[in-house]
């Protein structure tokens, strides 16, 4: 059943068409993900849908009472009043008692506890949570999501999966998070150049079905261009005598030489910029520092090698970006010392990105920091950077008001390697870059000569970049010698250890009349083997599809691979939902709950 439609929708933005007739359609427990490059028109697709922003042309029919909740990417809160009251403010008046508790649980595992807090004294990560909170409690067959994953760390971003996951509605998100793409969505929508692309599976299987759509256009192209050469000769000959060349065949020459070509894929092809860095780097002796009375870092050594690949995670507040900026020597440490080397040349990237001036014209504002750069290729313009980084010529020009958000935050970024930095700070740099523009971060700072140290929630960008992972709690930097995923890993295996003697401690009292919960036999078996199955199930769906772009022409195997992709998603979906209930069974157990 087909909750909502948008048909033959078009939306300009100063001039600037973001949306040219696209059409979009969500059925009853669809998980679709909007990626594209920033300023694409992901963000406007996603107001169209939930009723904020009327299309220029085209509608939206909604099925007969369906109900939306709708996440922007800046959630909207009265300027004061308590967290809870604010989660509950759109709700029905006689709704709001009977969600108070499920709001406080919401709140309660998303990390704010203290739900009588004035909402104006949130910082910008946990508004973002409040919003989540308040976007869940609603009533809802569709749940819309703007960067729901933005500016909140990995622990909380785990359980918004978890929530998520158990969602029994349809749901369309706008994010960069490719895990998050992975393991929520079965559908992804690509928004390019006013058009939108739609692709079966999660995010790894539309990587592989754009590869191959880009590889059969490409294909095409080149027995085009066969065909136009040999007709280009065969009209630059004369006729025969008493002869006349065929009209047929000079109207297929024309349509040839006017045919639409495939658009070239838009990346970044930066070649590693940076200035030489000499032996001594950044040395960090004994550094310790408070703000307003909470322990951030103590006793913290450490000497930066020269290509170090360093990632910082922690929850939000524990001092991340402090510790950037006192390398930066922004903030001072209040015991320690903190020596910068004399080559060092740092190159900071702010979470909160710089003042821009918005009647600047792009190109004019990388050329304060450069007009030409060095590269181990030889120089390169501002403008030939500014394309590389996908603004077209005509984006240079334009002013930077008519930017999109994260078109601003990538004019920053190229600004930021403009420099040639020899040590790159960065903080935050994954929140409002589209995944292109990521990508290609991710090789440039694999060939990049010098040291990144990063900030990130990103767990993708991280496993790509980092060879060490620093996690700053509870006042303490520990060092991890690995990727994210060896640091989640070793996270976890330690966990237990450290919880080990308080549950010990903790005499639960049986409830009259009831049993521990536990897993039967059957469970028990089940459990142990189902992300094995459901991996397999991925793999032959995998499979199913490459097989159906083998088949172009045969419409009976065609119908035959399709039919068994559908029995396999379906088998899929049964699976990941049986994986779920077994998960939480398995947590409940853990704690020791009763039934």
């Amino acid at each position: 059943m087909i909750l909502l439609s948008a048909q033959d929708i078009s939306k300009t933005y100063m001039e600037r068409k973001v949306l040219d007739r696209v059409s979009f359609f969500l059925g009853e427990g669809d998980k679709v993900g909007l990626i594209g490059i920033n300023g694409t028109g992901k963000s406007t697709l996603l107001r169209i849908l939930a009723g904020v922003e009327e299309p220029d042309l085209g509608q939206v029919v909604r099925t007969n009472g369906i109900r939306i909740s709708y996440l922007p990417q800046i959630p909207e809160f009265d300027p004061h009043g308590t967290v809870l009251s604010q989660v509950l403010l759109h709700l029905p008046e006689d709704l709001k008692n009977s969600k108070d508790h499920e709001a406080r649980s919401i709140l309660g595992k998303l990390g704010i506890s203290d739900t009588d807090r004035d909402i104006s004294t949130l910082s910008g990560g946990e508004r973002r949570r409040a919003g989540i909170a308040a976007a869940l409690i609603q009533p809802s067959d569709v749940l819309l999501l703007d960067e729901p994953t933005n500016h909140i760390d990995n622990e909380t971003v785990q359980i918004l999966e978890e929530l998520l996951m158990r969602y029994r509605g349809a749901i369309v998100m706008v994010t960069h998070d490719r895990y998050f793409l992975d393991k929520i969505c079965r559908r992804i929508v690509e928004v390019d150049r006013g058009a939108v692309y739609s692709c079966e599976g999660g995010y790894s299987g539309y990587v592989r079905q754009k590869a191959q759509r880009e590889a059969d256009a490409e294909a095409s192209e080149r027995k085009a261009r066969s065909i136009y050469r040999r007709e280009l000769e065969w009209i630059s000959r004369g006729p025969r005598a008493r002869g006349t060349k065929s009209k047929d065949r000079i109207e297929r020459f024309e349509a040839l030489k006017n045919r639409e070509k495939p658009v070239a894929a838009e990346r970044l092809q930066l070649q590693s910029v940076s200035t030489r860095l000499g032996k001594k780097t950044v040395e960090l002796t004994e550094i310790s520092k408070s703000i307003g009375g909470k322990q951030l870092i103590s006793g913290f050594s450490y000497i930066i090698s020269r290509d170090a690949r360093i990632g910082i995670v922690g929850p939000n507040g524990a001092g991340k970006s402090t510790f950037l900026k006192m390398i930066l020597g922004q903030v001072q440490p209040d015991s320690g010392s903190v020596i910068v080397g004399d080559t060092v040349n740092i190159g900071y990237f702010s979470q909160e990105c710089e003042s821009m001036d918005p009647s600047l014209r792009a190109i004019d504002y990388i050329r304060e920091t450069a007009d030409i750069v060095r590269t181990p290729d030889g120089t390169v313009t501002a403008s030939q950077m500014l394309e590389r980084f996908l603004f077209t010529p005509e984006l240079q020009y334009n002013r930077i008001e008519k930017l999109s958000g994260g078109e601003r935050k990538r004019l920053y970024l190229l600004k930021v390697l403009m420099g040639a930095p020899n040590i790159l700070l960065l903080d935050e740099p994954t929140n409002d870059l589209d995944i292109a523009t990521l990508t290609i971060l991710e090789d440039y700072l694999q060939s990049f000569s010098g040291a990144v140290i990063a900030v990130s929630h990103d767990r993708y960008f991280l496993d790509k970049m980092c060879s060490e992972i620093f996690e700053f709690k509870n006042g303490n930097c520990t060092r991890y010698n690995g990727n994210y995923s060896y640091y989640a890993q070793r996270a976890r295996e330690e966990l237990p250890k450290e919880e080990k003697a308080p549950k010990a401690a903790v005499k639960r009292e049986r409830a009259p009349g009831k049993t521990k919960l536990r897993f039967s036999f059957k469970e028990q078996r089940e459990y142990a083997t189902i992300e094995e199955d459901i991996a397999a199930l991925e793999e032959e769906i995998s499979r199913t599809e490459d097989q159906i772009g083998q088949f172009g022409s045969d419409y009976v195997k065609l119908q035959e691979l399709s039919e068994e992709r559908d029995r396999l998603s379906a088998e899929l979906e049964e699976k990941m939902e049986r994986w779920v209930y077994l998960s939480d069974l398995a947590e409940r157990i853990e704690r020791g709950e009763y039934q």
